[in-house]
């Protein structure tokens, strides 16, 4: 059986891991996660390592009798969204075991140590947060998070107890920058680009940067048949405006997104004129040059069209995660491996949120995206092949023997 195709088995066995109903919804802190744990734990076993769970409750499979050594740093989440599919983040996991399980089938022997990490909650579908995991092995966890809680009243810590682990040590897992060589990270690509190239791999260049705002268009309601057009103050006009304005900027500049992703209307009946609207705006790009000069054009826009529709806005924003950009050392690696295997290598930013984002605090960081069918992610028919992930599971390990080769005297006692 090859690499893929075992690859390909392993996820199928693991997606039974999950809550009833379509696809695959398995939360942090479950019993579903604790099976998938257990399942997990083969595959490090089976790879030569040594297993653990901190107490972040990140399952950690590391090199046996290294210690003392820096650590690389793989792996990848193993929670989904609600009706998931088989392959977000927890492709990561396998395909990082798998790669070592070849690297040790072969009796490499690296300068470093290397660690598969299979994190607890990158999503943050059951709590209103995430990256538990990455955050605090990279000294940046935030204690108040265990207060938070689910959708039926447990909070995190709890949750973190009854699954045995000890949330106040949590702080004790930060890793110091001297411990570690870096981190990568194999992921399906979540969008259409590498299937549209004909390439089943692609080297990540950068994580995009991510801004969100609330934005509120007040007007005035009015009867629907007796109020005439002109003069009309409709907030939902100018929110159309916005809408269309923002996404006709953000397809002018290179590489950025600009999404409502909700909007809701007062008094929302079919004959009286909209007095309120409210959305959501979320502007990503990889550079954060390019994501703040979308910014500053969606500010001049609102209030150009608020004034025009004569309806009063109010625009703030709720959150902001800066770019990432992928270590050069580890993307020549990953390039250099794919060449060595007769793929040409092909660059792509991702515009989603990784465990990688996170894990930038502490070490220099690396992701190699796989193709998935159609572009397709968060849904039960999300889908990479066998090949596809064979050819993952070759180019991870041929760059991490790259990585111990390049700078051997870094790694010397």
């Amino acid at each position: 059986m090859s690499y893929g195709e075992l690859a390909a088995e392993r996820l199928s066995e693991i997606a039974e891991m999950s809550e009833a109903g379509p696809g695959v919804t398995r939360l942090p802190w479950t019993p579903e996660h604790r099976r998938a744990l257990d399942i997990i734990s083969d595959w490090m076993r089976d790879a030569g390592l040594d297993v653990s769970l901190d107490a972040a409750g990140t399952l950690i499979g590391r090199t046996p009798g290294m210690s003392g050594r820096p650590a690389l740093l793989l792996g990848s989440h193993q929670d989904s969204v609600r009706s998931g599919g088989r392959f977000d983040g927890i492709m990561g996991v396998a395909i990082a075991c798998l790669a070592v399980r070849r690297l040790h089938k072969e009796g490499v022997r690296l300068p470093f140590a290397v660690e598969v990490l299979a994190f607890a909650d990158e999503e943050g579908v059951r709590f209103p947060t995430a990256l538990i995991g990455p955050r605090a092995l990279a000294g940046r966890f935030d204690p108040a998070v265990l207060d938070m809680k689910d959708a039926q009243g447990v909070s995190m810590r709890q949750a973190m107890q009854g699954f045995g682990l000890d949330p106040d040590g949590i702080p004790a897992l930060m890793r110091q920058r001297e411990e570690v060589v870096g981190y990568l990270e194999a992921h399906i690509e979540q969008g259409p680009v590498l299937e549209a190239q004909g390439r089943s791999l692609g080297v990540v260049t950068a994580i995009c940067g991510i801004s969100r705002y609330a934005v509120a268009f007040e007007g005035e309601t009015g009867h629907a048949g007796t109020v005439p057009m002109a003069g009309r103050r409709d907030a939902l006009v100018a929110a159309a405006r916005f809408v269309a304005a923002m996404s006709d900027a953000a397809t002018a500049m290179e590489d950025c997104r600009a999404t409502v992703g909700q909007i809701d209307v007062k008094p929302g009946v079919v004959n009286a004129i909209p007095s309120e609207v409210r959305l959501t705006l979320e502007l990503r790009a990889p550079s954060d040059e390019n994501r703040l000069g979308l910014r500053s054009k969606a500010m001049h826009l609102v209030q150009e069209i608020a004034v025009q529709a004569g309806v009063a806005v109010r625009i703030e924003q709720t959150y902001e995660q800066p770019a990432v950009v992928c270590d050069p050392g580890i993307r020549a690696a990953l390039s250099r491996a794919m060449t060595a295997s007769a793929m040409s290598a092909i660059a792509i930013p991702s515009g989603a949120t990784h465990d990688a984002s996170a894990m930038a605090d502490l070490c220099p960081v690396g992701m190699l995206f796989t193709r998935c069918k159609g572009g397709l992610s968060h849904r039960p028919d999300e889908f990479a092949s066998a090949a596809d992930m064979e050819d993952a599971v070759q180019v991870l390990a041929n760059a991490i023997k790259i990585m111990a080769l390049e700078r051997p005297s870094k790694w010397a006692d």
